[in-house]
Formats: structure tokens, sequence, C-alpha cells
């Protein structure tokens, strides 16, 4: 006998209403650790500050955890993973092995939770907040973080390997793909970019710029060139400051260094070189509030990249590796 009208409506009210409580459970929030575990936030600061504080340069390093993380497969700690005889995790790929550092920092943070609120906080929202807790200890914007990831139960290093990590010697146009390849937009990016008013970079990702490049200022390639000379394999890990005004000051220094063409990397400078992002570096040159205000909201959006929520993955009980 053919469904009455009535019995279909029920059924599509009952798969709507599916919808809506499958869609609300994957949202992250404000306040989902507010009952678990409401210290989190403090813990982990705590842990942050002491970092920072024996190393300026740590907070920088976290920062770009939280964005080497987020860029493969989503914001899901996968980061984190050792290998395992089941698969290669991302550690040891192309953009982040020698390079991406802060993992025992990660680890001490997470331990802290632990003896808190066992079971209960995600390794991936742990590097969301020691990202937050970095900007505001080197005297950068607070944002309100969205809580809730699961962490992931797997890593890839072909997929850290892919390109999807923007590398050091990326055109505007590779820039502005890459971050909208993961659903952020060309402002976005921008003033993520912005993060490079902190932290160091190796010899191995400046070298071709500050010995090739014409769009550079002189002065500054020859200082840069000193402590990074043109052999490969020669001060290969020697380090220089993104910013050389103020590499431990979360400030927009960083715009006004690539308006005078002194960006240590080639993506640095593919920002303001008669493109359309010119105009944005000249405005956050010229205003930090506007900077900091869309450098939060930037990394709000950063954070929502493909989470696992609800019953995806798992809440591990070490970054490290999956739980047993």
């Amino acid at each position: 006998m053919a469904p009455s009208s009535t019995t279909i409506l029920s059924a599509l009210l009952v798969c709507t209403l599916c919808l809506i409580i499958n869609i609300s459970s994957a949202q992250l929030t404000h306040d989902f650790y507010s009952k678990s575990c409401p210290k989190v936030f403090d813990a982990v600061g705590s842990v942050i500050k002491s970092a920072v504080s024996k190393e300026k340069r740590m907070g920088a390093s976290l920062l770009r955890l939280h964005f080497h993380d987020c860029f493969v497969n989503g914001c899901d700690g996968s980061i984190l993973l050792d290998d395992t005889s089941s698969f290669t995790g991302e550690k040891t790929a192309g953009p982040n092995n020698n390079s991406v550092r802060g993992y025992n920092v990660i680890d001490d943070a997470k331990s802290k939770v632990e003896k808190l609120c066992p079971g209960v906080v995600s390794c991936a929202d742990i590097v969301t907040i020691s990202a937050l807790e970095s900007v505001i200890a080197l005297g950068g914007p607070a944002w309100k973080v969205k809580l809730g990831r699961r962490d992931s139960k797997s890593a890839s290093f072909s997929a850290a390997n892919s390109g999807v990590i923007p590398p050091p010697q990326s055109t505007l146009s590779n820039l502005i793909n890459r971050f909208q390849a993961v659903g952020l937009s060309a402002k976005d990016m921008v003033a993520l970019s912005g993060a490079h008013t902190i932290g160091q970079a190796r010899c191995t990702t400046f070298r071709a710029r500050v010995h090739n490049d014409s769009n550079i200022d002189t002065s500054f390639a020859r200082s840069r060139r000193s402590s990074c000379p043109l052999p490969t394999g020669s001060g290969d890990n020697n380090l220089a400051p993104l910013d050389f005004k103020s590499p431990n000051n979360f400030d927009n220094s960083y715009y006004k260094n690539v308006i005078s063409q002194q960006g240590l990397l080639r993506s640095d400078q593919q920002l303001h070189s008669g493109g359309s992002t010119d105009s944005l570096v000249e405005q956050y040159s010229k205003n930090p509030g506007s900077f900091h205000a869309d450098f939060a909201a930037a990394m709000i959006n950063m954070g929502d990249i493909r989470p696992l929520t609800g019953s995806n993955g798992e809440i591990r009980k070490n970054c490290r590796k999956v739980n047993s």
C-alpha cells in the first residue's frame, strides 16, 4: 500500500530535524569546554607564557604550527602524530621537516590539561588555543576562539607534501589560490601573512631572494647575504628575522617592510608588487588597529577549516599517537 501524504510529511520532518541536529552538532562554539574543562585557557596559557618568556621565537613557531596543521586536511592535530608502521606522518614532509617546531610545548600543555580534565580536550584545540596565547604573549590581538575539534586518527605525508601549504617562493596568484582552496579569502591571506611580523626564517627559504631578486632593497639584501651565502649547503640553517625591525613584537612593521621592498621571503614581497593586494598592505601599514582586527577575524576563519566534530576522530591521550 502506498504511504499516505501524512506519513511522507512526517518522514520529511524527521529527516529535516536530523539534518539540523547534525549541522548544529558539527559547529564549533566559544563555550565548548565551559562546563567540562572551564580552566583550559588558564592551563594552556600558563604553559605558553612560560615557553615564550624563555624563547620569544617559540610564539611564532606555535602560531605556524597551527597554520601548517589546518592547511593539511583541516585543523585536526594530524601534524602532531609521529610516524607509525601504518602511516608516515606529516612532520618529515617538505614544509615541516627541520622547520616546524614547538611539539614539546604542545605536549606540556596537553599534560597540564589532562591533569585538570582527563580525556576531554583535544590536541587540535590545544594547538588552536596555543596560537592565540602566543600572539597575546607577543603583544598581538586576542580573539574569541571557537572550540570543539576532535583529533585525527591518522596523518598524511603526501597531503602535507602536495603544495597545499604555500612555499616561500610563491607567486601572488599561488598564495591567493592556496588560501581560497581552504575557504580563505585574499584578505584573510594578506592579514595572516602579517604573522611574519614575528619569528625567524632559515637561509634556505630566502637565499634565492636576497641573491637574485631585483625587487629588493639593496642594503637589506646585502645585510641578509652576510649570514646566508650563495653556495647551497653553506649556512643553510642560519636564521634571519622575518621582520628585522621588531621580530619579537606582534605589530604592523611587516607591512612597512614589504612596502620598502624589505620582505625577507619572495612570498612576502609578492603582497606589494603592483598586484591586487597592494592597497590592503598599505592600509595595514598605516592602521595597526585594522590589521589586528582583520588578523583576528582571519584566525577564526582558519580555525574553521574542516574540523572533526561530533563522533568523528577522537580525543587523544597523547598528542603524538592515536589512542590504542
